[in-house]
């Protein structure tokens, strides 16, 4: 008995720290994502054609794994489930990693990875659009979030409007390309990118927004598998309009392999799975209340890898970015908790009439569950009546 207790006590707080674990878990492979892809756009590699790659890989690796694990709870195809994978094909697939690339190019990878830090703010302010969200201004955790989404959104427009000094993290850091000089070997760009580039950055999250209010769907790898095609066939309808060279579709064995190889297997195929089985037992503002871990990851491998300097309205930024997202994510713990307690409270109804008093009448108490009747106190061998 003592060892089936603890292992199902073991079971029931890994089952509680399996969400974060994964969540972590992909923190890092974006932040890698982030540096690989840098390098890839230095060596000529277009974010079109990336776009469209990394999900050929993920579909490849997606596709059987949906068709053979899901195939008894996969839902019908109608036509309002096949417009909502267009719609997610595009928003991320297509607009958001193609917005946030050319923002990364415009900024830096530390720059663009603080921005994202403004997506559980856009998410929040989306959920209340579309009515998936409630604010009560008279309670305390309510009016939370709302002032948690004020303070991320000041973040970000000092992240855009405010540049200051710049200085690298890292002293003697290397870059890539070690035969040039500083300038080259650092990633600043020219100063009229320093406002198309934030908007760029931030049109994304709004995008990424969409893409996580709209991802909802019982068969997690075959909405993947979706996403993944749809964003193959939009991804080369926008590829072929935007880049009319064709020789930008070869790849070589450098970086530009590696960073399709790896976004689609960990920035595609696996985290359109874990967002979404995460998203559905946490909602969406849980899966993105970790992006501050990605930007510091990311600011120690610019600065090291990509020899990149770090200005001080990022810092400043980010650090108001950081502070208003904690505080959304505490309003919106507390509105789970009340969630969770509110449901207690009404599995425990009805109570049967004549029940005795004192402590049998916790023997009357009844808990309907799924069409099958629990009575409290019936570990005690009472006769049938």
């Amino acid at each position: 008995m003592e060892d089936q207790n603890g292992s199902s006590k073991f079971s029931q707080k890994l089952r509680k720290v399996k969400p974060y674990l994964a969540i972590l878990s992909l923190q890092f492979g974006y932040s890698g994502m982030y540096i690989i892809t840098m390098v890839s756009f230095k060596h000529g590699m277009s974010h079109w054609i990336l776009s469209v790659y990394r999900h050929v890989v993920a579909a490849i690796i997606i596709v059987p794994f949906a068709l053979v694990l899901e195939r008894k709870i996969r839902p019908k195809m109608t036509l309002p489930i096949f417009l909502r994978i267009v719609a997610l094909g595009f928003l991320e697939p297509v607009l958001d990693q193609n917005l946030y690339n050319m923002g990364m190019k415009m900024t830096s990878t530390t720059f663009a990875s603080a921005t994202v830090n403004v997506l559980p703010a856009i998410t929040f302010v989306m959920a209340l659009i579309f009515r998936l969200e409630t604010v009560n201004l008279r309670k305390f955790h309510s009016l939370a979030k709302v002032i948690g989404t004020v303070i991320t959104v000041s973040g970000a427009m000092v992240m855009t409007l405010y540049k200051g000094p710049a200085f690298q993290i890292i002293k003697g850091a290397g870059a890539i390309n070690n035969h040039s000089n500083a300038s080259d070997s650092t990633t600043e760009p020219s100063n009229q990118h320093w406002i198309l580039g934030p908007v760029m950055l931030i049109s994304s999250c709004a995008s990424w927004a969409g893409f996580f209010i709209l991802q909802k769907y019982p068969a997690e790898l075959s909405l993947t598998a979706w996403i993944c095609v749809m964003g193959i066939i939009e991804g080369s309808i926008a590829s072929l309009i935007f880049e009319r060279d064709f020789s930008v579709w070869a790849l070589g064995w450098d970086s530009r392999l590696l960073a399709c190889v790896y976004s689609g297997v960990i920035c595609s195929g696996m985290a359109y799975y874990v967002q979404g089985v995460v998203t559905r037992e946490r909602g969406p503002v849980f899966v993105t209340s970790f992006s501050p871990l990605c930007m510091i990851i990311t600011a120690a491998l610019g600065s090291f890898v990509l020899a990149e300097k770090v200005h001080l309205g990022s810092i400043f930024g980010a650090i108001l970015i950081v502070c208003g997202l904690y505080t959304v994510v505490w309003g919106k713990s507390k509105d789970r908790r009340k969630t969770d307690i509110g449901k207690g409270e009404r599995e425990e109804l009805p109570i049967k009439e004549g029940t005795k008093s004192g402590s049998d009448n916790f023997d009357g108490i009844e808990i309907n569950v799924t069409g099958e009747v629990l009575k409290k106190g019936a570990g005690k061998n009472v006769p049938p009546s």
